[in-house]
């Protein structure tokens, strides 16, 4: 049997000491240790908001596993937080871990989800303000002008998102899934996050248009 500690969170002192939400990331856990051969050491809960990167408990957690040479299990991925710092600092402390719901998704896939959900909540929050800004130092009112700036700022928006996907795209490919569909189940079953929204799923024209535009920049940038 392989040694494993589980780190539960949850956001607020009510769910903590009524157990909501708890029990079920405790259920998902201990399926998957007996599927898949992990006995569980001991278990880590902290009440903690997601959008924070301090979190004493998870920290005592990783010292533990580190010390153990035991395996960290989360319940759900969106419980590693979107914060890239805070995934940085998971992978720096050098200890194995396992997301119960995406048990597939290594380091690499990880970070770069993180790296999509934190690049989508900053999109969201920039794209209206720059907007604004922008008409606003030209003296032009919103409306088609605006759709104008909107426009320009959903490239440049997209350019970065290529930027960011090429490096889970290249690991797809190394294996051997090169066809969009295949490219495209693959997205899916990682549960990459797409450009517009992180629930929704991947289709074959949009991954389309996203080897198009990495393509298209490697032979800008070359």
């Amino acid at each position: 049997m392989k040694i494993a500690y589980a780190y539960y969170r949850v956001s607020t002192v009510k769910q903590g000491k009524s157990g909501l939400g708890l029990e079920a990331q405790q259920e998902a856990v201990s399926a998957f240790c007996k599927t898949h051969g992990f006995e569980i050491k001991g278990e880590f809960i902290e009440i903690e908001s997601g959008k924070r990167s301090n979190r004493p408990v998870l920290t005592e957690s990783l010292a533990v596993c580190k010390k153990q040479r035991a395996t960290l299990l989360i319940a759900k991925l969106d419980r590693l937080g979107r914060n890239v710092a805070f995934i940085s600092m998971l992978m720096e402390a050098k200890v194995e871990f396992k997301a119960v719901d995406n048990p597939d998704a290594d380091k690499v896939v990880v970070h770069v989800m993180a790296a999509f959900a934190e690049f989508e909540r900053d999109m969201i929050s920039r794209r209206t303000k720059a907007a604004l800004q922008a008409a606003k130092r030209r003296g032009v009112e919103l409306g088609s002008n605006g759709k104008y700036v909107l426009s320009r700022l959903n490239h440049e928006n997209a350019v970065k998102f290529a930027e960011k996907m090429s490096p889970i795209i290249e690991k797809i490919k190394a294996k051997g899934m090169k066809t969009i569909k295949a490219v495209t189940n693959e997205l899916n079953r990682l549960e990459v996050p797409t450009f517009r929204a992180h629930h929704h799923k991947w289709h074959p024209a949009t991954v389309h248009q996203l080897l198009r535009r990495i393509k298209n920049q490697s032979i800008q940038y070359q």
